[in-house]
This record gives structure tokens, sequence and C-alpha cells, in this order.
């Protein structure tokens, strides 16, 4: 349901709520659309005439073709002007006045009335209280910023039209133009799938760029993103990164998988790749939306300093990128030009007096070395550096090679003359060399990532056993299963578990530990408390009757006196595992925006000390786990570390997708985790487990 094209296409515009009073939006909107191509309209019921050009009284005095409608009027005159938009066929309409939502209850009345009416006639809504929008290309600037954006091929959308004026202000120093500025506002209508599928579609963009505060529809967003970045890249800041999981949580899990830990999961799912601050926003985009975005990861540095070429290797390796090798044949022919103490490797240090032809020869000779996907050029200001001149011979360069090509001019003013006639030339120019090295490594790494292709199918039908077991715990009005319980609906869907049996009493306790055969374990069993270890409740290694009996007392001292004697529930018994092996944690939430989550690391009772785990989002297929678990540091031991063999990962992969698809088979699980899952040569086995359901389901 995109159908945007008239606002980013239109032909006629009709400004609604068109003023002459000074400071208005409704002046600065008029004043905005001076330059449109195409044909403006004003509709003014109280005055002739605004700015010199007449206006029309009524919506519907309007001439037929007016594409698209900008609203400036107070917010309760909205819904009656959209209807008269209705009545003369006007296919979309800007609402850029404020006091909807954000104005309280009156206001969300206002918005559900706006979208109900956009709705009936099948008009498309941007905003209300936005900044409006801008397409450069086509001179059309319906908005109330203070300029015309340049024209260039990013595609800017923004949920705060403060953040658009800043950056367009911004955007004339750094040379950056765009094929749209897009303000959202409240996204009514108009939401994220729907601009990203639009300018996936417009050939005047190249890169896509997003601020972003929410998610209107995240099912939604996610499938438009991932198509989007098949043909696209598309680059997003997500504001609030705040420890979501620092809430109380009833699992490990439900502490580990805060909102902005899935929006990361989510985006990568998607292709997006997410940035952490405006500026490396914007670098990202530059260097994605030149005429030659680099692809591979080995970069070679042509710098006139040492220092600055160091700083950017440090700055490539620590974020995945690889300083290219230059080949023989490269350094011999550059020893044959170069002075003497160049660094005779790459970097290539062309040493602090190189002139313009310097730089030209040495970049042309590392550019034909096929060894190198992409060349960074470092400039510092020395006493003899025309860095103009310097520039010129860059862009040459760069024009005759086809090479992908990123710039460094280090200093302040002394050097902005070559950085604008590189910035003419479509090459990206940093201030600092690391952060050129950083924003190429992070690229290219996005790059050679394509988005998984969508979540699999899910076919899974909850075993009997495991309604059973949710049954009777509503029906107690639980929420929290025991471990027992945990692992019976786990075991039911076909997961490895130890045998647990619950114990009541010390005497049933010593006949299940006689059953099982020792040593066994012995762990609390509480309809409240789920971290067992930190109110006391674990006894392991228990090799007789006595040390039984023993244990079951302890736990209910320890429990008694740390949390109060009506927590205890008695105990469970299982066989205690000798094998030595790998400690992992399984994991699966519900997020609110984005359904089930999926969490794989490093477990056990230090989990939260190491903070080893990745998310994605649930159902996983086999594929998608081996890459969950690629993502984390344990891998490293699953491999096979320090003359270990292997384990199956295979094996561990498939068990991970089974795990991820229980929360879709079984709505009614809010939280579930195996922690740990024991990963031995012998197989895997869910050594502990709680799961715990949703509320008022």
């Amino acid at each position: 349901m995109e159908n945007l094209e008239a606002f980013f296409s239109p032909s006629r515009v009709a400004v609604i709520g068109a003023t002459e009073k000074a400071g208005s939006v409704g002046r600065a909107v008029v004043e905005n659309l001076r330059g449109f191509h195409g044909a403006v309209h004003l509709v003014n019921r109280k005055h002739p005439e605004v700015l010199g050009i007449k206006t029309l009284a009524r919506v519907s005095d309007l001439p037929a073709g007016t594409d698209l409608a900008v609203i400036v009027t107070p917010a309760p005159a909205v819904p009656e002007i959209l209807r008269e938009c209705a009545a003369a066929g006007i296919p979309a309409a800007v609402v850029i006045s404020a006091g909807f939502k954000e104005a309280g209850a009156a206001g969300r009345e206002l918005e559900r009335e706006v979208l109900e009416i956009a709705r009936a006639a099948s008009m498309r809504v941007i905003g209300p209280n936005c900044l409006g929008v801008m397409v450069p290309g086509t001179g059309l600037n319906a908005t109330f910023a203070a300029a015309m954006a340049m024209p260039g091929n990013i595609a800017f959308l923004s949920q705060s039209g403060a953040l658009c004026t800043a950056i367009l202000d911004w955007s004339f120093s750094a040379g950056m133009g765009f094929s749209a500025f897009v303000s959202t506002g409240s996204m009514l209508d108009a939401g994220w799938a729907d601009l990203i599928a639009h300018f996936a579609d417009d050939p005047r963009t190249a890169v896509i760029v997003l601020y972003m505060e929410s998610v209107d529809d995240a099912p939604a967003f996610l499938g438009s993103a991932r198509r989007a970045a098949l043909k696209k890249p598309l680059v997003v800041l997500k504001a609030g990164r705040t420890e979501a999981a620092a809430r109380a949580a009833a699992s490990h899990t439900g502490a580990l998988t805060g909102s902005d830990s899935v929006f990361d999961a989510a985006f990568a799912r998607a292709g997006v790749l997410r940035v952490d601050s405006i500026a490396e926003l914007f670098q990202t985009a530059e260097v994605l939306a030149c005429r030659r975005p680099p692809r591979g990861r080995r970069l070679a540095i042509v710098t006139n300093a040492g220092g600055p070429g160091a700083l950017a290797v440090d700055m490539l390796a620590r974020h995945g990128g690889a300083p290219a090798d230059l080949g023989a044949e490269t350094l011999a022919r550059l020893d044959a030009f170069l002075p003497g103490p160049w660094s005779h490797s790459n970097p290539a240090d062309i040493l602090g007096d190189a002139d313009a032809a310097r730089y030209a020869r040495a970049l042309e000779i590392v550019a034909e070395d096929a060894g190198n996907d992409a060349l960074l050029v470092i400039l510092t200001p020395q006493a003899m550096t025309d860095n103009a001149a310097v520039a010129e011979a860059v862009v040459e360069v760069a024009e005759k090679s086809g090479k992908p090509l990123l710039a460094s001019w280090m200093g302040g003013d002394g050097v902005e003359a070559g950085r604008r006639i590189l910035a003419r030339a479509g090459i990206p120019c940093f201030n600092y060399p690391d952060t050129a090295a950083r924003v190429f490594a992070r690229v290219t790494a996005h790059l050679s990532q394509p988005p998984v292709s969508g979540t699999c199918a899910v076919d899974e039908r909850a075993p009997d056993l495991a309604l059973r077991v949710i049954a009777r715990a509503e029906a107690g009005g639980r929420v929290l299963l025991n471990e027992a319980e945990s692992k019976q609906l786990l075991g039911a869907f076909g997961i490895p578990v130890v045998r647990t049996l619950s114990a009541d009493s010390e005497d049933q306790a010593v006949d299940h530990a006689r059953a099982l055969g020792f040593p066994v374990v012995l762990k609390l069993c509480s309809r409240t408390l789920t971290h067992k270890t930190d109110a006391g409740g674990v006894r392991l290694a228990l090799t007789g009757e006595d040390a039984v009996r023993d244990a079951w007392c302890e736990i209910r001292d320890a429990v008694t006196v740390r949390a109060g004697a009506e927590h205890f529930g008695g105990v469970t018994v299982q066989r205690m595992i000798a094998d030595k092996g790998v400690e992992l944690i399984l994991g699966a939430s519900r997020d609110a925006q984005f359904g089930p989550v999926a969490l794989f690391g490093a477990g056990g009772v230090m989990v939260h000390v190491l903070q080893d785990t990745a998310l994605d989002l649930a159902p996983l297929d086999v594929d998608q786990a081996l890459r969950l678990i690629a993502r984390t540091r344990v891998q490293r031991a699953l491999l096979g570390a320090r003359g270990s063999a292997p384990l199956d990962m295979d094996a561990l992969a498939r068990l991970v997708a089974l795990f991820s698809r229980i929360p879709l088979a079984l709505p009614q699980i809010a939280e579930m985790e195996i922690n740990p899952l024991l990963a031995a040569q012998d197989g895997f086995t869910a050594l502990d487990a709680r799961i715990v359901l949703r509320r008022n389901l």
C-alpha cells in the first residue's frame, strides 16, 4: 500500500492555510515553494491574495489534477479539510499542523478521525506534526525549513523535525546533497515500510538513511527493509539505546534481551546497517552513495605522514578490515621513483615533502595492484604542501583508475580548498584517517553480509504433554513453571533433558536419589523463586543418603532465611552429570514489537558476568542458528580449544533451531531458558530449565 508517488513527483501542489503572517509556518511554506517546477495553488478563505499570489477560497475550487495538499491550518480544522481534499480527488496530503497525539487525548481523537477519513478515500498522509517534504531535484520544498537541500542521491527520513533542520544546515558546509528529505512526524498513515519501499524503487536514490525513534509496524518494517536492502543500502541511527534489560526479570533471558538488543538483531536480519552517531550516519551514507562504493575489505593507504597511516591501520583491524599487501611489482615500481626513506610497505608513506605529481604517480601505481579493493589517500598540511593541487591530482587518478577511493585531508581551514574539490568529485573526504578506516571497515563488512531471505516456516504443533503441563500451571493460577515442569515441556518437543524428579520430603528425596543412582544433585523447587543459586538452593555431587538429607535441610533453611519459608516447595533430584563440557545458555523471550527472540551464548552461573550472548529473531533455521552461534566467543570452545575435540556444530544448530520454534508453537510462553545446556562429546543435555507463562493471554 505504498502509492507515495504524489508526495515526491507532484505536478500541482496546494497549500491550505497559506498566509502572509510574519514568522508563520504557512508563510514559510509558500515562500519555499516559489522554486517548485510545477504549479502551486494557495487556499485561504479570508484573503484573496497571499504574497502576491491569488488564492482560492475553497479546496473545491482547486483545478483538477492537484496531486498534493500541504496543510498548515490549526489541528481542529484538519479533518474537515481532508474531507474536502478527498472529495476533490487529491491523492496525498502532508499535514504539517501540530496538536495531535502529542497534545493528549483530544489530539489522539483527531488523529483517529484523520486516519479514518484518509483510509476511506484511499488518500495517503505524511505527518501530522512534521517539518514537511523536500525533493531538491524538482524544486519541491513543502517544508518550513530555512533553506532547500542540495540535490544528491541520499534519501533522508527522520522522525525528528528539529534534527532535519540541523542536518540540513550542516549539509551545506559538508557538500552533501539529497534525493529527498522527509520529516515523518507522527506517522499516522505513511510509515517506515511505505517510505522505504518507495525509495528502494526511486532511481534518484542510491542510499536510504533513517533517523528512527520508534517502529510503527515491526513486521511491515522488517519485510520492506529486507526487500530494499537487496537493491540499495539502508543506514539507520536508532535513538534510545537504554538498558530495558535492567528491569526485574524472571529469567536470565528476560534480563539479557533488552529492546535495544532486539533492534540490533532485527536490523541485522533485515540487512540494515545501524550506526551510533549522527556523524557516523552521514559519513557512512557518503561512502555508500559515492560513485564507486568499496566492496572488498583490503585497503591500500597512501600518505605523506607515517603516524596517520598507522592510526588508520589500527582502526581498520579493530573493525574487521584488512590492510592490503602491496605486491612485489608494485613495491619495485614505487621504489623506482620515491625517495629512499619511503616506507616500502602499506601504508605507503611517500614522505612529508610529497607534491601533487608524487601523490598522483604513487596512487596510479597502487591503484593498478590487484591485491587491494580500495584506496585511502591521506594528506597532512606541510609548509610545502599544495592541498588543492593534490586534491585535483587525486580526482584525476580516481577518474582514470575506476577503483573506490576515500580521502582524509587533515587540518582546518587551511585544507578546506582541497576538501571542496574532492566533495565536488564525489570522493568522500574525512577530517581524520582513523575515522575513514572505521567507516570503510564497517561498510565493507556490512556489504559482505546480504540480508537474510526471511524467517523459516513453523509447522510445529505443541505436543499434548506440553499443553497439559501449561494447563496444570494455569489451573493453579501460576505463571512460573518449576524445573521439573519446564523440563517436561521441553522434553515433549524433543529437547534432551536430564531426568528430574520432584520431592516434597526428605524421605522422598532419598528414594529418588536411590532410584536415579548416586551421585545426585538437589535443587530448590519453588513456585516463586527462579534463581536457585542466589537463594542458596543448589547442592551438588551428593554421594549418599545422609548427604541428601543434609542437603534437603540446608536448602530449606537457606531459603527460609533469605526469602521466607513460603518460598520453599521441596526440591528436585537429578543424577549428577560428571561429563566435562561447555556450559551454554539457550533462551527465548517476546519483544513487544518484534515478537519471539532467541538467545544463545556462554551459560552457567557467570552468564551475566561473561556477557557472551547473541540474539536473533525467532524462529531460526539451521543456517541462521549457525550464524547466531558464530557471533559468540564461546564458539571457539565448541570448535575445539587447547587440544580438545570439536563438538557437533550441526547437531547444536538443529537443537537451537528447534528450541527457537517452541514459543511460536506455544504462544502461552513469555520467557524460557535452558541454563546450563551442557555441550559435551556425547551430545547436549539441558541440566536446568525455567519457563514463564504470559499473564492474561
